[in-house]
């Protein structure tokens, strides 16, 4: 719906979109204003400190007990999934992704796909795909809806459209829905949203949705909304298209309650959401509803690679409540958009540099505080601060054989690694290190005004006229 085709944005632009957002006090009010609700939200939702640390304790050990098995878990999903009569298919690369989507729309000529909400969809621009062979690919999760009308991508992994106020959404919904009067009513404004959408399920060919739990031991399909779109766009069109991550699996049913239990009052601040959604196959004989045809796209994209690593798997424990963006001083002031990756945020920043090489995202594990506030309210206990710290040192390390991620080494610079390792020798030596402060408290007026990115925002760094030593030398 689209006018241009919004693709990933290089991570070298990163700075300068956060720079727009830091300096339009209105987006930044917002974002912090949006922010500190779902945080409160969340805070209500836990008061027992201890029952937290317990529940978190066992999303923990449940995803980490999952993903040691995976490689099994995933040939016994393929097995009870295709019992069941669902059709599974392999992705390594969204366009191998995208193609097979494409070749199932193409064999029932579909010329209108509905989706619920899917941020692997968006991780592997479907509607992008969707738009140049020819097929409408419409979103049907308010927040998507309104994000596609402005050709934007989302901003939130959660609420997508987090960053628009109602006075935008009811300017977009009179300048790109037909015969729609402006009103800021968020009532009205969703009610228009609605009547477009419904239309649309009752004719759509094809109907698309992610999935948040995929249990190997039943062949079940999980999914959680609060909306009605999601169960809309599974069982309205006659041909339903799920497509997640490899790492969305449980061995067993009972898995899902701790781990939906974490995922809807980490994300929203509900005890539990509005529809759970449970898919086990295409329509049977005699059943009124549903779709005659269920396919399962798994993808990997860059997932194997984070998986190899035994640090480094611990990314694929995430189970995309957007917690640890509520709660980051840096996304709560410059939001989703800045990034230009799909995952923004904390957990963008660990999981994009193995979807898109480090050499695309070498600079986004910089951007964060380390001030463990990701780490401490993750429900599933990512240790978000070491693995930044570890892509960090893949980033900017040396390149070498055999590396554990690809684009390994990519903002490596001699320059900096020689100042470096200055510093670390004038640190080591007592005696260099008090030559060098001597030679800087007498010669502080050579420092250059222009120091890099440091006087972007700060003034000059310059040696101070007396070191602390000297000081107390004085004083006897």
């Amino acid at each position: 719906m689209s006018e241009h085709a919004l693709n990933f944005m290089p991570s070298e632009g990163f700075r300068a979109r956060a720079k727009d957002v830091v300096e339009n006090p209105f987006l930044r009010q917002s974002f912090r204003g949006a922010m500190d609700f779902l945080i409160g939200k969340r805070a209500g939702q836990f008061p027992n400190p201890e029952e937290l640390e317990t529940l978190r304790t066992l999303g923990e050990q449940i995803r980490q007990y999952n993903l040691g098995k995976l490689p099994a878990l995933l040939v016994q999903l393929e097995e009870n999934l295709s019992r069941n009569g669902i059709q599974v298919h392999w992705a390594e690369t969204p366009d191998e992704a995208n193609a097979i989507i494409l070749g199932i729309c193409q064999a029932h000529s579909a010329k209108l796909m509905v989706k619920g909400k899917s941020m692997v969809s968006e991780e592997i621009e479907l509607n992008h795909a969707c738009e140049a062979a020819g097929i409408e690919a419409m979103e049907s999760d308010m927040g998507e809806y309104i994000v596609q009308l402005a050709g934007e991508k989302p901003s939130h992994i959660i609420m997508p459209a987090i960053h628009k106020t109602k006075e935008e959404i009811a300017t977009l919904f009179h300048e790109k829905v037909p015969g729609v009067d402006y009103t800021d009513n968020v009532d009205a404004l969703i009610q228009i949203g609605r009547n477009v959408l419904r239309e649309k399920f009752l004719v759509a060919d094809i109907g698309l949705s992610g999935v948040n739990f995929a249990v190997a031991e039943t062949g079940t399909l999980c999914l959680v909304e609060n909306e009605g779109n999601g169960r809309l766009s599974t069982t309205a069109p006659p041909v339903h298209i799920a497509i997640t991550g490899i790492e969305k699996i449980v061995e067993k049913l009972d898995h899902v309650p701790p781990l939906l239990s974490l995922l809807t009052r980490s994300a929203t601040g509900q005890n539990i959401s509005t529809y759970f959604n449970m898919i086990s196959g295409p329509r049977k004989a005699g059943e009124k509803d549903g779709p005659t045809e269920v396919h399962l796209v798994l993808l990997d994209n860059g997932r194997t690679q984070a998986y190899a690593d035994e640090q480094l798997r611990k990314t694929l424990q995430c189970i995309r409540c957007g917690a640890c963006m509520n709660h980051c001083p840096v996304y709560t002031r410059i939001g989703g958009h800045a990034y230009g990756t799909t995952y923004p945020g904390p957990i963008g920043k660990i999981i994009s540099p193995h979807m898109l090489g480090l050499e695309a995202t070498a600079t986004m594990a910089t951007a964060s505080t380390l001030c463990g506030a990701c780490g401490e309210v993750c429900p599933v206990k990512i240790p978000i601060p070491d693995l930044l710290m570890r892509l960090r040192e893949e980033s900017f390390s040396a390149p070498h054989e055999n590396p554990s991620m690809r684009g390994q080494g990519a903002g490596y610079s001699r320059l900096m690694t020689a100042v470096w390792q200055g510093w670390a020798a004038v640190y080591r030596s007592p005696s260099l290190y008090g030559v060098v402060t001597w030679l800087g408290s007498r010669f502080g007026w050579l420092m250059p005004s222009r120091q890099g990115p440091w006087t972007s925002v700060r003034v000059p760094l310059k040696p101070a006229p007396k070191r602390l030593r000297d000081m107390l030398r004085e004083r006897g």
